[in-house]
Parts: C-alpha cells; structure tokens; sequence
C-alpha cells in the first residue's frame, strides 16, 4: 500500500458496481448473534470510515460501554453492495460510511432501522436521514489541490465546471472511480441537470488525466504532474501533516460563493433493519455523535469537520463556515445512481 494510503479505508476494484448494475438480493450464509464467547456482548460494524477515526470510536465506545464491536472495513460501497446482497439476513448491525447516498440507497430498500430522535436531534437536521434512518457524524468539503508553480492563485477557476474547458487540457487530474468522486457528479446533476452534467463530465474526460483514487491525485499534483486535482480536503492536509509543510509542494483551493464544487459531503451512520441487537447498536450510533466522540474526531488527524454543534474541527482547518460550500439536500443529492449512469455514459469508469 503507499504511503498515502495510510488510514484509508480499501479500495477494491469495480467498487462502483452496485450502482451501475440491478442488485440481486441473496441469502447471506450467517447471521451473528448480539453475543460473543464468553458472554460478552458483541455487535458488528461495517465500516467505510478511515480506520485510524473508527479505531479511535470504537475503543472509546468499548471502554465506555463494555460491549464489544466487531469492525469489518472496506470501501463504503463495496459494504453498501454488501448490505444489499445479504438482505434481511445481513451480518451487520451497524453502517458507518463516508457519503449520504449509499446511505440514502439503502433506505430506499428499506434496510436500516429508524433511529431514536434522541439522537437523530444531536445533529442539525441537513446532516441526516430525513425519514429517521441515519445520522450525520462528520463533514468534508471538496476542493482543489494546486500546484503554484504551474498555475498562480488568480489562475484559478471559480467553478469546477470550468474545469472541462479547452484551456484545462493537459492540467487536471482527477479519479473517477473513487467514490469520493460520485457525490461530486451527483451535485453537478443536482445543480445544473444531467444533460449539463454529461458534457461536464466528457470535457473532463478530455482534459484530465485518470487516477485510481484522491490519495494518487493529491499526490499527483504535489509532485507536480498535474496543476490541479479534484480532490475532498481532508487527503491534502493528511499528505501535509505525512510528508510535513516544508516538503509539501501543493496548495489547497476552496471554490467560492458556494460553488458545487465545493460540494459540503456528510459521512453518516445508521443501524440495520435486520440488527439482533438493535438497542446496543442504537447505543453505538448515539455515541458516534456524542460530545466525546465527536472530540475524538476533531482532535485526531482526520481532518474531518465534526457533524455536531459546538465542537472545534483540529485547529489545522479553516472554519467550516469560512468556505462558503454548496449545501445540497441529502434527498436532492440522491443515490448516485443517475451519477454512476454519467461516469459510464462518460467514458469514466
């Protein structure tokens, strides 16, 4: 794995292929009890969070409680597809993911579990399910990795449909495939149609070189073989605090005036309709956005913004209210169905 990968959850290849494909729902071959050896209570998490944040929750969340989770961690979508397979006969109890809409798909199946409002109630309610079935833990925005000695701060586009103009070819770097990148395309859809959003993503095509995921693109550009990278903000300040400030090459830029590509993105997380511990599981998800646990997220170098209210994001961040982001509805910004149907019209994946 390079070292840019550290504490990111895993790729695996053709991870985009539960929302580009019909879903068969099949049996799963086990179901795990609420209880591990030795009576010791044990739910299950399926985790598409960055292992090191996750690590640190639930070792808290253990420490604190005394029950026992057991943590299966993959890319977000590879775990959604997962959760569709096996059904009502899922092994998890609990799913911890990076971007709403796989959220909002397995909703739609009618998989997860309405949460108590004594937690949904800890978030602001355009960080969670608007049906009760997940909860916001944590913030990114997405941003623009430069390289300023290829291209000033005033060269900057203001947009990120800029992007695919004839003047970008060559520059950007991009990773299609990533499902950080899904999100993205579903807000262009959301802002501008999908007509528009189908030309975006082909003059993006044109221009940009093909990366496997943010990590290598962020890297790309710090290395100085690409001007600009797509990427969420959290990987530029990890490849900084890594490699440290003196030998990071690479600026960061937050489109502005709320521009879509400045798309403000909500991990989140919900128990499963099919949980056999569905109380301990609801007591793993209230933790999530608990004061401590949201202090763990903030102090720890994630560099995510914490969902709740009230709690500094690390000090390394500018104020999430300084970026001006584009705020999209969970239910606007949808499935990424109609975004994974573009990427494949596009040529992209």
């Amino acid at each position: 794995m390079d070292s840019a990968d550290k504490g990111r959850s895993p790729r695996a290849p053709g991870h985009l292929r539960w929302i580009a494909a019909p879903v068969s729902i099949v049996l799963a071959a086990a179901i795990l009890t609420g209880c591990g050896g030795g009576g010791v209570k044990t739910i299950t998490l399926y985790n598409g969070q960055h292992p090191q944040l996750t690590s640190a929750l639930v070792a808290a969340f253990e420490q604190q409680t005394g029950i026992h989770v057991q943590v299966r961690t993959d890319d977000g979508i590879v775990l959604a597809d997962e959760i569709l397979q096996e059904g009502r006969s899922s092994r998890a109890d609990v799913y911890l993911t990076e971007n709403s809409p796989e959220l909002m798909m397995l909703t739609q199946h009618g998989l997860l579990a309405k949460l108590p409002a004594s937690t949904t109630d800890q978030i602001p309610s355009g960080y969670d399910s608007p049906t009760g079935n997940w909860v916001g833990v944590a913030l990114r925005v997405s941003a623009l990795a430069y390289d300023p000695s290829t291209v000033s701060s005033t060269q900057l586009p203001p947009s990120v449909i800029d992007l695919a103009r004839p003047q970008w070819k060559g520059k950007v770097a991009i990773a299609p495939t990533d499902s950080d990148f899904v999100p993205l395309v579903g807000a262009v859809i959301a802002t501008y149609g999908p007509t528009a959003a189908l030309t975006w993503l082909r003059g993006l095509k044109a221009n940009a070189a093909l990366y496997q995921d943010d990590e290598s693109v962020v890297a790309a550009v710090d290395r100085g073989q690409a001007a600009v990278g797509i990427i969420n903000q959290y990987y530029w300040y990890r490849l900084r605090l890594e490699q440290g400030a003196a030998s990071t090459h690479s600026k960061l830029y937050f489109f502005p005036n709320h521009d879509v590509g400045g798309i403000e993105n909500v991990s989140g997380a919900a128990v499963l309709a099919s949980s056999h511990d569905k109380s301990d599981a609801e007591r793993f998800v209230a933790f999530l956005v608990s004061p401590t646990a949201q202090r763990i997220l903030a102090a720890g170098d994630d560099y995510e913004y914490p969902a709740r209210p009230g709690i500094a994001p690390n000090a390394a961040l500018p104020p999430l209210s300084d970026l001006n982001p584009a705020v999209i509805n969970v239910v606007s910004l949808g499935n990424d169905l109609p975004a994974a149907s573009l990427l494949q019209q596009a040529g992209l994946t």
